[in-house]
C-alpha cells in the first residue's frame, strides 16, 4: 500500500501518542476522546465522501468538507450543537500542533478555523433528579443478584462523592479511606488533581458489603470496579455503566415521573451538588467539593434552583407585604378615573 501523503497520519499519530499525553498531559480518558473523534472524522471521509483511507490529505480535510461533517453529524448521528462544536475543537486543536512544527502547513489550519461553530442556546437551566427520583433509581437494582449488589454501590458512591463517571471507573481499593474517624474517597480529576471527598457511613457499608462479594482477595491497587472477560479482572467500561443507568431509569421512571427522560453518569455528580447547594453549602465549597478549577463553573447550581429563589422570595416578603396581603386594598378601588382609563375611556 502506497500512502498518498503519509505526513497526515503519522502526524495524527504523534498527536494522539505523544502531543496530548506527554506534552499537555492530558488524562487517558481525555486522549480516547480526542481519538473518537478524528476516528470519527476519518469515518465520514471513507464511507459518506468514499475516500480510501491511504488517500486523506491534508488537503482533503478542508473547508467544505469539515461543513460537511458538522451537517452529518447533526442530521445523521442527532449529535447536539455542543456536541458538534466539541467535535471541531478537537479538530482544530489536532491541525494547531500540525501548523506549530511545519508553519508551511499552517494554512490548513486557517481554512479549518473558518468552519463556523453552531449556535447553542444558552440554558441556565439544568436536569437533575429530585429526591423521589433518586430513590425510584435507587431501588430498581437486584440486590439479591451480585450484578444488582454492584450497580447499586457504584450510583449510591457515584451520587454521595459527586465523582466524575471517570473518577469513578478509575478508583481503586486503596482509594477508598474507610477505616478513619471521617471515611472518604480519593478522587483523581482533571489534570491530575488528588482531592478527598467524605463520604456517608451509609456509603462505607455498602463499600464492605461490596468488597466481601468482588474483591476478597484483591490487593489495594486493584480496580474497584470491573468486568470479568474470560476470567480476567479488567477495569468498568463507560459503556457498562450507560447501559445499566439506562436500564434502570427506564425502569424508574415507570414507578415515578419525576424521573428524567435520561439517566446518565454526570446526571448522580449534578444532583449530589444540586442537594448539597439546596441544604446550604456555599458555592465557594461546592466548587471544591466537585474539583471545578474555575469556581464560576459551580454558578450554574445557583441559576438553575428556581425553587429555591421561588422559597427565599417567599420568605422575604412578609405577610403585611402587598404582594401577599388580603387586606391591601386593590390599586384602583374607588378610584373611578383609573378604572375608566384602564377600560380605555380615558
Amino acid at each position: 500500500m502506497k500512502l498518498k501523503d503519509e505526513r497526515f497520519l503519522s502526524y495524527l499519530r504523534d498527536f494522539l501518542t505523544l502531543y496530548l499525553p506527554r506534552q499537555k498531559c492530558f488524562s487517558p480518558h481525555t486522549v480516547k476522546a480526542y481519538q473518537d473523534v478524528m476516528n470519527l472524522l476519518l469515518d465520514f471521509l471513507i464511507k459518506v465522501k468514499g475516500v480510501r483511507l491511504e488517500k486523506i490529505t491534508f488537503s482533503t480535510i478542508n473547508y467544505q468538507t469539515l461543513v460537511d461533517f458538522t451537517c452529518w453529524l447533526e442530521d445523521e448521528r442527532g449529535c447536539s450543537a455542543k456536541t458538534v462544536n466539541h467535535r471541531l475543537s478537537c479538530i482544530r486543536s489536532f491541525f494547531k500542533y500540525v501548523a506549530m512544527l511545519h508553519p508551511v502547513l499552517a494554512i490548513h489550519w486557517h481554512d479549518v478555523n473558518r468552519v463556523p461553530a453552531k449556535k447553542t442556546g444558552k440554558s441556565l437551566t439544568m436536569e437533575y433528579m429530585t429526591e423521589p427520583a433518586l430513590k425510584a433509581v435507587l431501588e430498581q437494582p437486584d440486590v439479591t443478584e451480585k450484578v444488582g449488589i454492584r450497580d447499586l454501590f457504584f450510583m449510591i458512591l457515584m451520587y454521595d462523592s459527586a465523582a466524575r463517571n471517570s473518577e469513578l471507573l478509575n478508583l481503586m481499593i486503596g482509594d477508598f479511606a474507610y477505616d478513619s474517624s471521617t471515611p472518604c474517597v480519593h478522587l483523581c480529576g482533571k489534570g491530575n488533581k488528588i482531592r478527598a471527598v467524605p463520604i456517608m457511613r451509609k456509603t462505607v457499608d455498602h463499600f464492605k458489603r461490596y468488597r466481601e462479594i468482588f474483591h476478597m482477595d484483591s490487593g489495594s491497587d486493584q480496580y474497584l470496579f470491573y468486568t470479568l472477560r474470560r476470567g480476567v479482572k479488567q477495569q468498568m467500561s463507560d459503556d457498562n455503566v450507560a447501559r445499566f443507568l439506562k436500564l434502570y431509569g427506564a425502569m424508574a421512571r415507570q414507578q415515578c415521573s419525576e424521573v428524567p427522560d435520561r439517566i446518565h453518569p454526570h446526571m448522580f455528580r449534578r444532583t449530589r451538588a444540586m442537594h448539597l447547594y439546596r441544604a446550604g453549602m456555599p458555592l465557594a465549597l461546592l466548587s471544591e467539593w466537585l474539583g471545578h478549577e474555575d469556581p464560576e463553573t459551580s454558578l450554574v447550581y445557583a441559576y438553575a434552583d428556581t425553587e429555591m429563589k421561588r422559597r427565599a422570595i417567599e420568605k422575604a416578603t412578609g405577610g403585611n407585604n402587598p404582594l401577599v396581603s388580603e387586606k391591601t386594598p386593590a390599586i384602583w378601588e374607588g378610584n373611578d378615573e383609573m378604572i375608566r382609563k384602564l377600560y380605555g375611556l380615558r
